[in-house]
Order: structure tokens, then sequence, then C-alpha cells
């Protein structure tokens, strides 16, 4: 353990104005609150916050982040209280041990949330002051140092799961790849020892060959630099064991196959003589292709700048390089640290350091719960990057496989929402293009358009996964209120009643709703029979009364559906007339659903079927797949077009069977006149291959069942095809 005074001398060491008084004060307290308490290893329990507040001092931290590091677990081990740290050290390192603690006691959780309720207390204390996450960190490194002496395996190998799964990353991104490296060769230690104890073995045949290899690596290179006029520092270094697997994972190679597990570290003065040391080697020596990259003129998000490159070096060995100045090399090993930012009053969150946690809290204030808010902020931090630019030449740092709809919501969370195109390097691509480095990316948008349902299958970003599930979770519950106010009107009205808001208020807390919204939403969603709540409201109903429809107004059994006289396609006024729900109007995919079975289309009779906890479901009156149902007369809602306020921008799919003559020119016939008559092909599949004839099904985008019907009376009329019908299921 840590005594006072070299506590003490190892912060003054490299801050001299340290507040020696509050130091020592901070010791004695914490020695006296800790007492007698021991940890797993029978060590006391106060070596564990010396020790962190020596990993900080390690990291040359300011007096404040010292004084936490010693007082973090104060608030949750003893019987110390905010007040009494706040009286005696300040109202500043009260707020720090209450951040850390918080996260602490976290661990008395169930399994199943502590883990994402735990990241999402850090984000929140680490916006307000990121030394929390410091000390949290530092935190964490000693209790893998000691992670040994805790005779559970399995709470072993849970700790070494959240180490690599958040801690590391999280380090990484404040750039303290130092603490990172450490973190990840601990917990793979815990989580692989196999895995571990092969890279090392193979590691160990290779020292032998280095010890003799690296020195005459260094000279040559070493000559090299001097011969171009360049003094440099040279340092070799080895490949960690954990950075070398997870290489072996991602990219399915042996070890042999590895040509950077050696790796050499050159520095400078100066940013100009990098670029003089990188010219000099590539002229001397043979570059291996795509392994140069230059992150001085393009830092990554967590400020690491550096020359990256890969030749067959001296020897004929295949070697990396690394090429930084002495205060590169500093930032590269402590990242937030080694700014001292603390010193000129306070951390500043407008570095680019800081965007990610910016990104963070973005999907913070969007996720409606712990665990989603951690499945997108995996994302973010586990991918490998691109760089991208805005036309004004802003860097935009985002996931491998990012689409311009990630782009779009890195920018800003509106230019997500209202993207409807792309210019990637000046031309026009589809939004779920993938990027690549370098790529200028220009965004169109629209006041008129809104996030789509499908963005969601193709963008990476948590951020954009984030905002496209909360637009549709809002859409969705105004559908479904929309949807179950319908139902609820119906229903009432067909017992000569009113769905009033002080009935249905009366009534929620029987459905274990919190609003009469809550109560409406959940009927349109399937959750609650619109019946259900009339017989809530007036228990006298439970039985139908003579005459009543079925027993309810969302019964329609299937016999009387099928020879239903209305037409269900005459338009908002027969809809109503009939006493239909409207369901044009409603957005496919989120209170209604059209089914694939028999694909409907406005002028078809419809009849909708009540799915739970997705709403309505429509078929058409003579769909097959209806007789499945026969025997629940309760989901069964009577539906119709309304085509009030509907422009013919809406499209809607249908399905033909098509026998087409399998000669030259078919297939362009077929197109030519689909599209001569404004309909689109969204899918096209053979389903028979013959000597002269295919089958095949076609899917396309039209208004209406006329709309099909006329296709469809001009392909008949085509010679090149036989035959035409539409598709039911």
């Amino acid at each position: 353990m840590i005594r006072q005074f070299e506590l003490v001398e190892r912060v003054q060491s490299y801050d001299p104005e340290a507040d020696e008084d509050v130091l020592n004060r901070a010791y004695v307290y914490g020695l006296k609150k800790h007492g007698n308490q021991l940890r797993a290893s029978g060590d006391p329990y106060f070596s564990h916050p010396v020790e962190v507040a020596g990993i900080l001092a390690e990291m040359r931290l300011d007096t404040a982040s010292i004084v936490t590091g010693l007082l973090h677990d104060t608030l949750e081990d003893t019987d110390a209280t905010r007040d009494e740290i706040a009286g005696l050290f300040g109202e500043n390192i009260a707020r720090l041990v209450d951040g850390v603690t918080k996260l602490s006691r976290l661990e008395i959780q169930s399994e199943s949330t502590k883990e994402a309720e735990n990241l999402r207390k850090l984000v929140l204390a680490m916006s307000s002051d990121i030394r929390v996450l410091l000390v949290k960190l530092a935190d964490r490194l000693h209790n893998m140092r000691t992670l040994r002496h805790i005779k559970e395996p399995a709470r072993r190998k849970r700790i070494a799961r959240e180490t690599m799964d958040l801690y590391a990353p999280l380090a990484s991104r404040i750039g303290m790849e130092k603490v990172k490296r450490e973190l990840e060769e601990l917990a793979f230690a815990e989580l692989n020892p196999d895995g571990l104890a092969s890279v090392e073995a193979r590691l160990g045949y290779l020292r032998e060959r280095g010890e003799r290899l690296v020195p005459q690596i260094e000279a040559e290179l070493i000559k090299t630099l001097k011969d171009g006029g360049l003094n440099a520092q040279i340092q070799g270094r080895e490949k960690t064991p954990y950075s070398i697997w997870r290489k072996m994972q991602t990219k399915n190679v042996s070890f042999e196959q590895l040509a950077d597990i050696m790796a050499f570290r050159i520095l400078v003065d100066d940013v100009a003589q990098c670029y003089q040391a990188l010219g000099l080697l590539h002229g001397r020596y043979q570059v291996l292709p795509q392994r140069f990259k230059d992150y001085i003129s393009v830092p990554k998000p967590n400020g690491y700048r550096s020359l990256h490159t890969g030749v067959i070096g001296p020897l004929g060995q295949r070697i990396e390089i690394q090429i930084r100045t002495g205060e590169m090399q500093d930032q590269a090993e402590r990242g937030v640290a080694a700014h001292w930012i603390y010193k000129q009053g306070g951390p500043s969150t407008d570095a680019p350091q800081y965007a990610w946690l910016r990104s963070l809290i973005d999907i913070l204030d969007k996720a409606p719960n712990a665990e989603e808010f951690l499945e997108h902020t995996k994302l973010e931090m586990f991918q490998d990057q691109v760089f991208c630019f805005t036309p004004k030449g802003k860097l935009i740092a985002l996931p491998r496989g990012a689409t311009p709809i990630d782009f779009a919501y890195a920018v800003h969370s509106q230019v997500g929402d209202t993207c409807v195109g792309s210019k990637i390097n000046g031309r026009m691509l589809p939004l779920r293009t993938q990027l690549a480095n370098g790529d200028q990316v220009e965004i169109v948008t629209s006041r008129a358009q809104t996030p789509s349902p499908t963005w969601e299958r193709f963008v990476v970003t948590g951020k954009a996964k984030a905002a496209i599930r909360r637009f549709i979770r809002m859409r969705q519950r105004e559908q479904y209120i929309q949807l179950g106010k319908s139902l609820l009107d119906k229903t009432f009205h067909e017992e000569g009643y009113e769905a009033t808001e002080k009935g249905l208020d009366g009534v929620r807390a029987n459905f274990k709703q919190t609003t009469t919204d809550d109560l409406v939403a959940a009927v349109g969603a399937g959750l609650v029979g619109a019946r259900e709540v009339l017989t809530a409201v007036y228990p006298g109903l439970k039985q139908p009364r003579p005459g009543s429809r079925g027993g309810g107004a969302d019964v329609v059994p299937i016999s009387r559906a099928r020879n239903k006289a209305g037409k269900a396609g005459e338009g908002g006024r027969a809809a109503k007339e009939a006493g239909q729900i409207a369901i044009r109007g409603l957005i496919p995919g989120m209170a209604v659903h059209f089914a694939r079975c028999c694909h409907p289309l406005p002028g078809d009779r419809i009849v909708g079927i009540i799915t739970t906890g997705k709403g309505v479901t429509i078929h058409t009156i003579d769909c097959a797949t209806l007789e499945s149902f026969s025997e629940a007369p309760e989901r069964w809602i009577d539906v119709g077009w309304d085509s009030v306020g509907e422009g013919a921008a809406t499209a809607y799919t249908g399905r033909l069977k098509i026998t087409v003559a399998n000669q030259p020119g078919s297939l362009s016939s077929l197109s030519t006149v689909i599209a001569r008559h404004e309909g689109n092909i969204s899918n096209l599949r053979i389903v028979n291959r013959s000597m002269d004839f295919f089958d095949m099904v076609i899917d396309v985008e039209v208004a209406d069942v006329k709309h099909l019907a006329d296709i469809t009376a001009a392909l008949r009329a085509t010679p090149a095809i036989n035959a035409v019908e539409r598709a039911r299921n």
C-alpha cells in the first residue's frame, strides 16, 4: 500500500502547486472511515482507494481527482455522507465522489439491467465532468489487477466481460491507450486463458529470434534516417497478446500471416520531421500496399495523431512503423489526461475528443430504456471507422459500413430526420450506399420528409438507430390512438352510446393504463378489445343486446363478410355509411399491416384482423388465409378504404402471375407496358422455366385495384405474354 507521504510526493513531482493539506486530510479521512474493512485478498480495504489514487497520479491528474480516488468508496461502504465530504473538502470533490458512487452502487442490481443502467449513469456523470470517467477507469483497473482474489469464477468472468465490452472501449475513446491495453490484457487472461497461453507460446519463440533481430532492424532504421539528415529515437515493441488474438479472429488469418507482430515507433521533434522520416523510409524500402494511414492530417476522434506505414524493411522483414512527435506520443498514451485541462478552470467538452460523448448523450435522449441505450452505444464503440467530409470540409468519423443516413444524423438530428437523398463525391446515390474513406457527402433534405421505418435495416450507428426508433414509436403511438378511437367510436355507436373521455378515464385503471390515451392506444394495438372497454364502462352490456351485430361492433363473421353487399372501395362516404373503420391515412407497417398473402389494394373488398401488439392486418374478402381465423370472430373488424385527404402519390403493391414467351425482348416488352401505365416493378421472381415459356411472379406498385386491372389488360394484349392473372396467395 502506498504510504501517505509517498502519494503526496508523487503528486507534487508533476504538480508543485498541489494542495498538500487536502491530500493529507483525504488520506487520513479515508483511512479512518474504512477502518478494519478487508478486501477479498485479505488486505486492508483502504489499500484499494490508495492504489486508485496512485493510478490517477500516474495519469498526472489534478488534486481534486486524486482526492476523489481516495474517497470514492466512502459514501458506499462507510457511514460518510455527501454533506460531510462537502463540508470537509468542498462541493466540487463531493460532486465527483457522488458521481462515482452512483455508478458503484449499481453493482447490487439484477444482472439483466445492471450493465445497461451502469453505462447510462456513467454517461450522465461524464457529461458534466470527464474526471468521473477517469476515476472510474482507475477504479476498474485496480479491481482487474486484483481479480484473481475473487473466489467465484462466474463473478470473475462477468467483471472481465464488462471490462472488455465497456471500460476498455471507453478508455480508447478518450485516448488512454495504455489503460485500454492493460484492461484488455487482464480481461483476456480471465475470459480466454487458453487463447492467451497459445499466443504467448508463439510470441516466446519469436522473442528468441527477435533478441538478435530487433537491434539489427533498429540500427539500420537509425542509419537510414541519419543518412537523410534526420536524428530520431526508435523504439521496437511487441504487439500485446490480445491485439494479436483479435487481429487473427477479425481477419481470419494465422499467426504466421500477421505482418505487424513487431512494430517500431519513430519519435521526432515536429510534424515536418514526421513527413520527412516517412519520405526517407518509403524511398529506401518497399511499401506494403494499403498499410499507409495519415492520422496527423486526419486525427482519430479521440485526438490520436501519428503516421502509420508498413514496409518490407531491414533483413527482408515485414514491419509496421509509427512516426510521431513526443507530444503525440504523450497524447497517444494518456489521452485526455495529457492535456492537463483542469489547471485552466475545468474541462472543455467542445474538443474533438468529446464528440463521441455528445453523440452518446443524444442516444440517451432518444433511447426509451437502459438496455436499448446499451445496444446503441456498443454499436458506436466497437466498429472500425471511416472518415468522410461535408461539402465545407468538416470531418465526420463513422463506423465502417455507415450510410448517408448515418452521416446525416452525425451532422444533426434534424438533417437525418429530413433526409431524402445524398450526393457522394458529386453523384446521386441510394441512401443505403456504404461510405468509404475520403468520401465527400452532401445530404439533400426536405421539410416534408420523415424517417422511414425501412432505414433501420441498413443504418449502423447507434445515434441513427435510436432516432429512427424514437420516431417510429411516436408515430406508431399516434396511429394506434387514431385506430383505437375509431374502434371505440364504432363499438359504442353500435350499442347506442358515445365513447366519452369521462367514461374512458373512469375505467383506464381496470386495464392498468396510466392515461386515457394509453388506453385508446392499447385498443388500437390489439392489446385491449374495444368490446372489453364497452362492458367496463357499461357493465350491464356484458351480454349482447338482441339485434346487435354478432355481440360486438368489432366482430365480422366470415360468412357475412364474404357476402357483404356494400362496396368498400367507393371512398370515404361508403366506408362511413357502412359503419366501417377507414384505414387509408394510417401508415402501413405501423398501425396497419397489409397481408402479404393477398396484397389488398384500394378498391378491393377488405376485412381487418386484430393482431395483438401490431394493430390490424388487412386482407381481401376472398383471401384463403381468413379461414384460419373463423374460430376467433372477436378478432374481425369491419374496415374500408377512405380516400379523403389522400393524394395519388401513395403506392400499394399488387402481385401478378405472368407467363412469358421464352424469346428475345419478352422481358423488355413486359417492363415497357408496365412503365407506360405508370406502374413500377418492385420485385420479380421466376418460379418455373421451360423450353418455350417462363412463369414469373411480379410485384407492381400501383395506386389502386383499377390501376392494376388496366396494367393487367395491357399485358394480356402484348404478343410476348401468354397469360396474366392476379396472384392471391
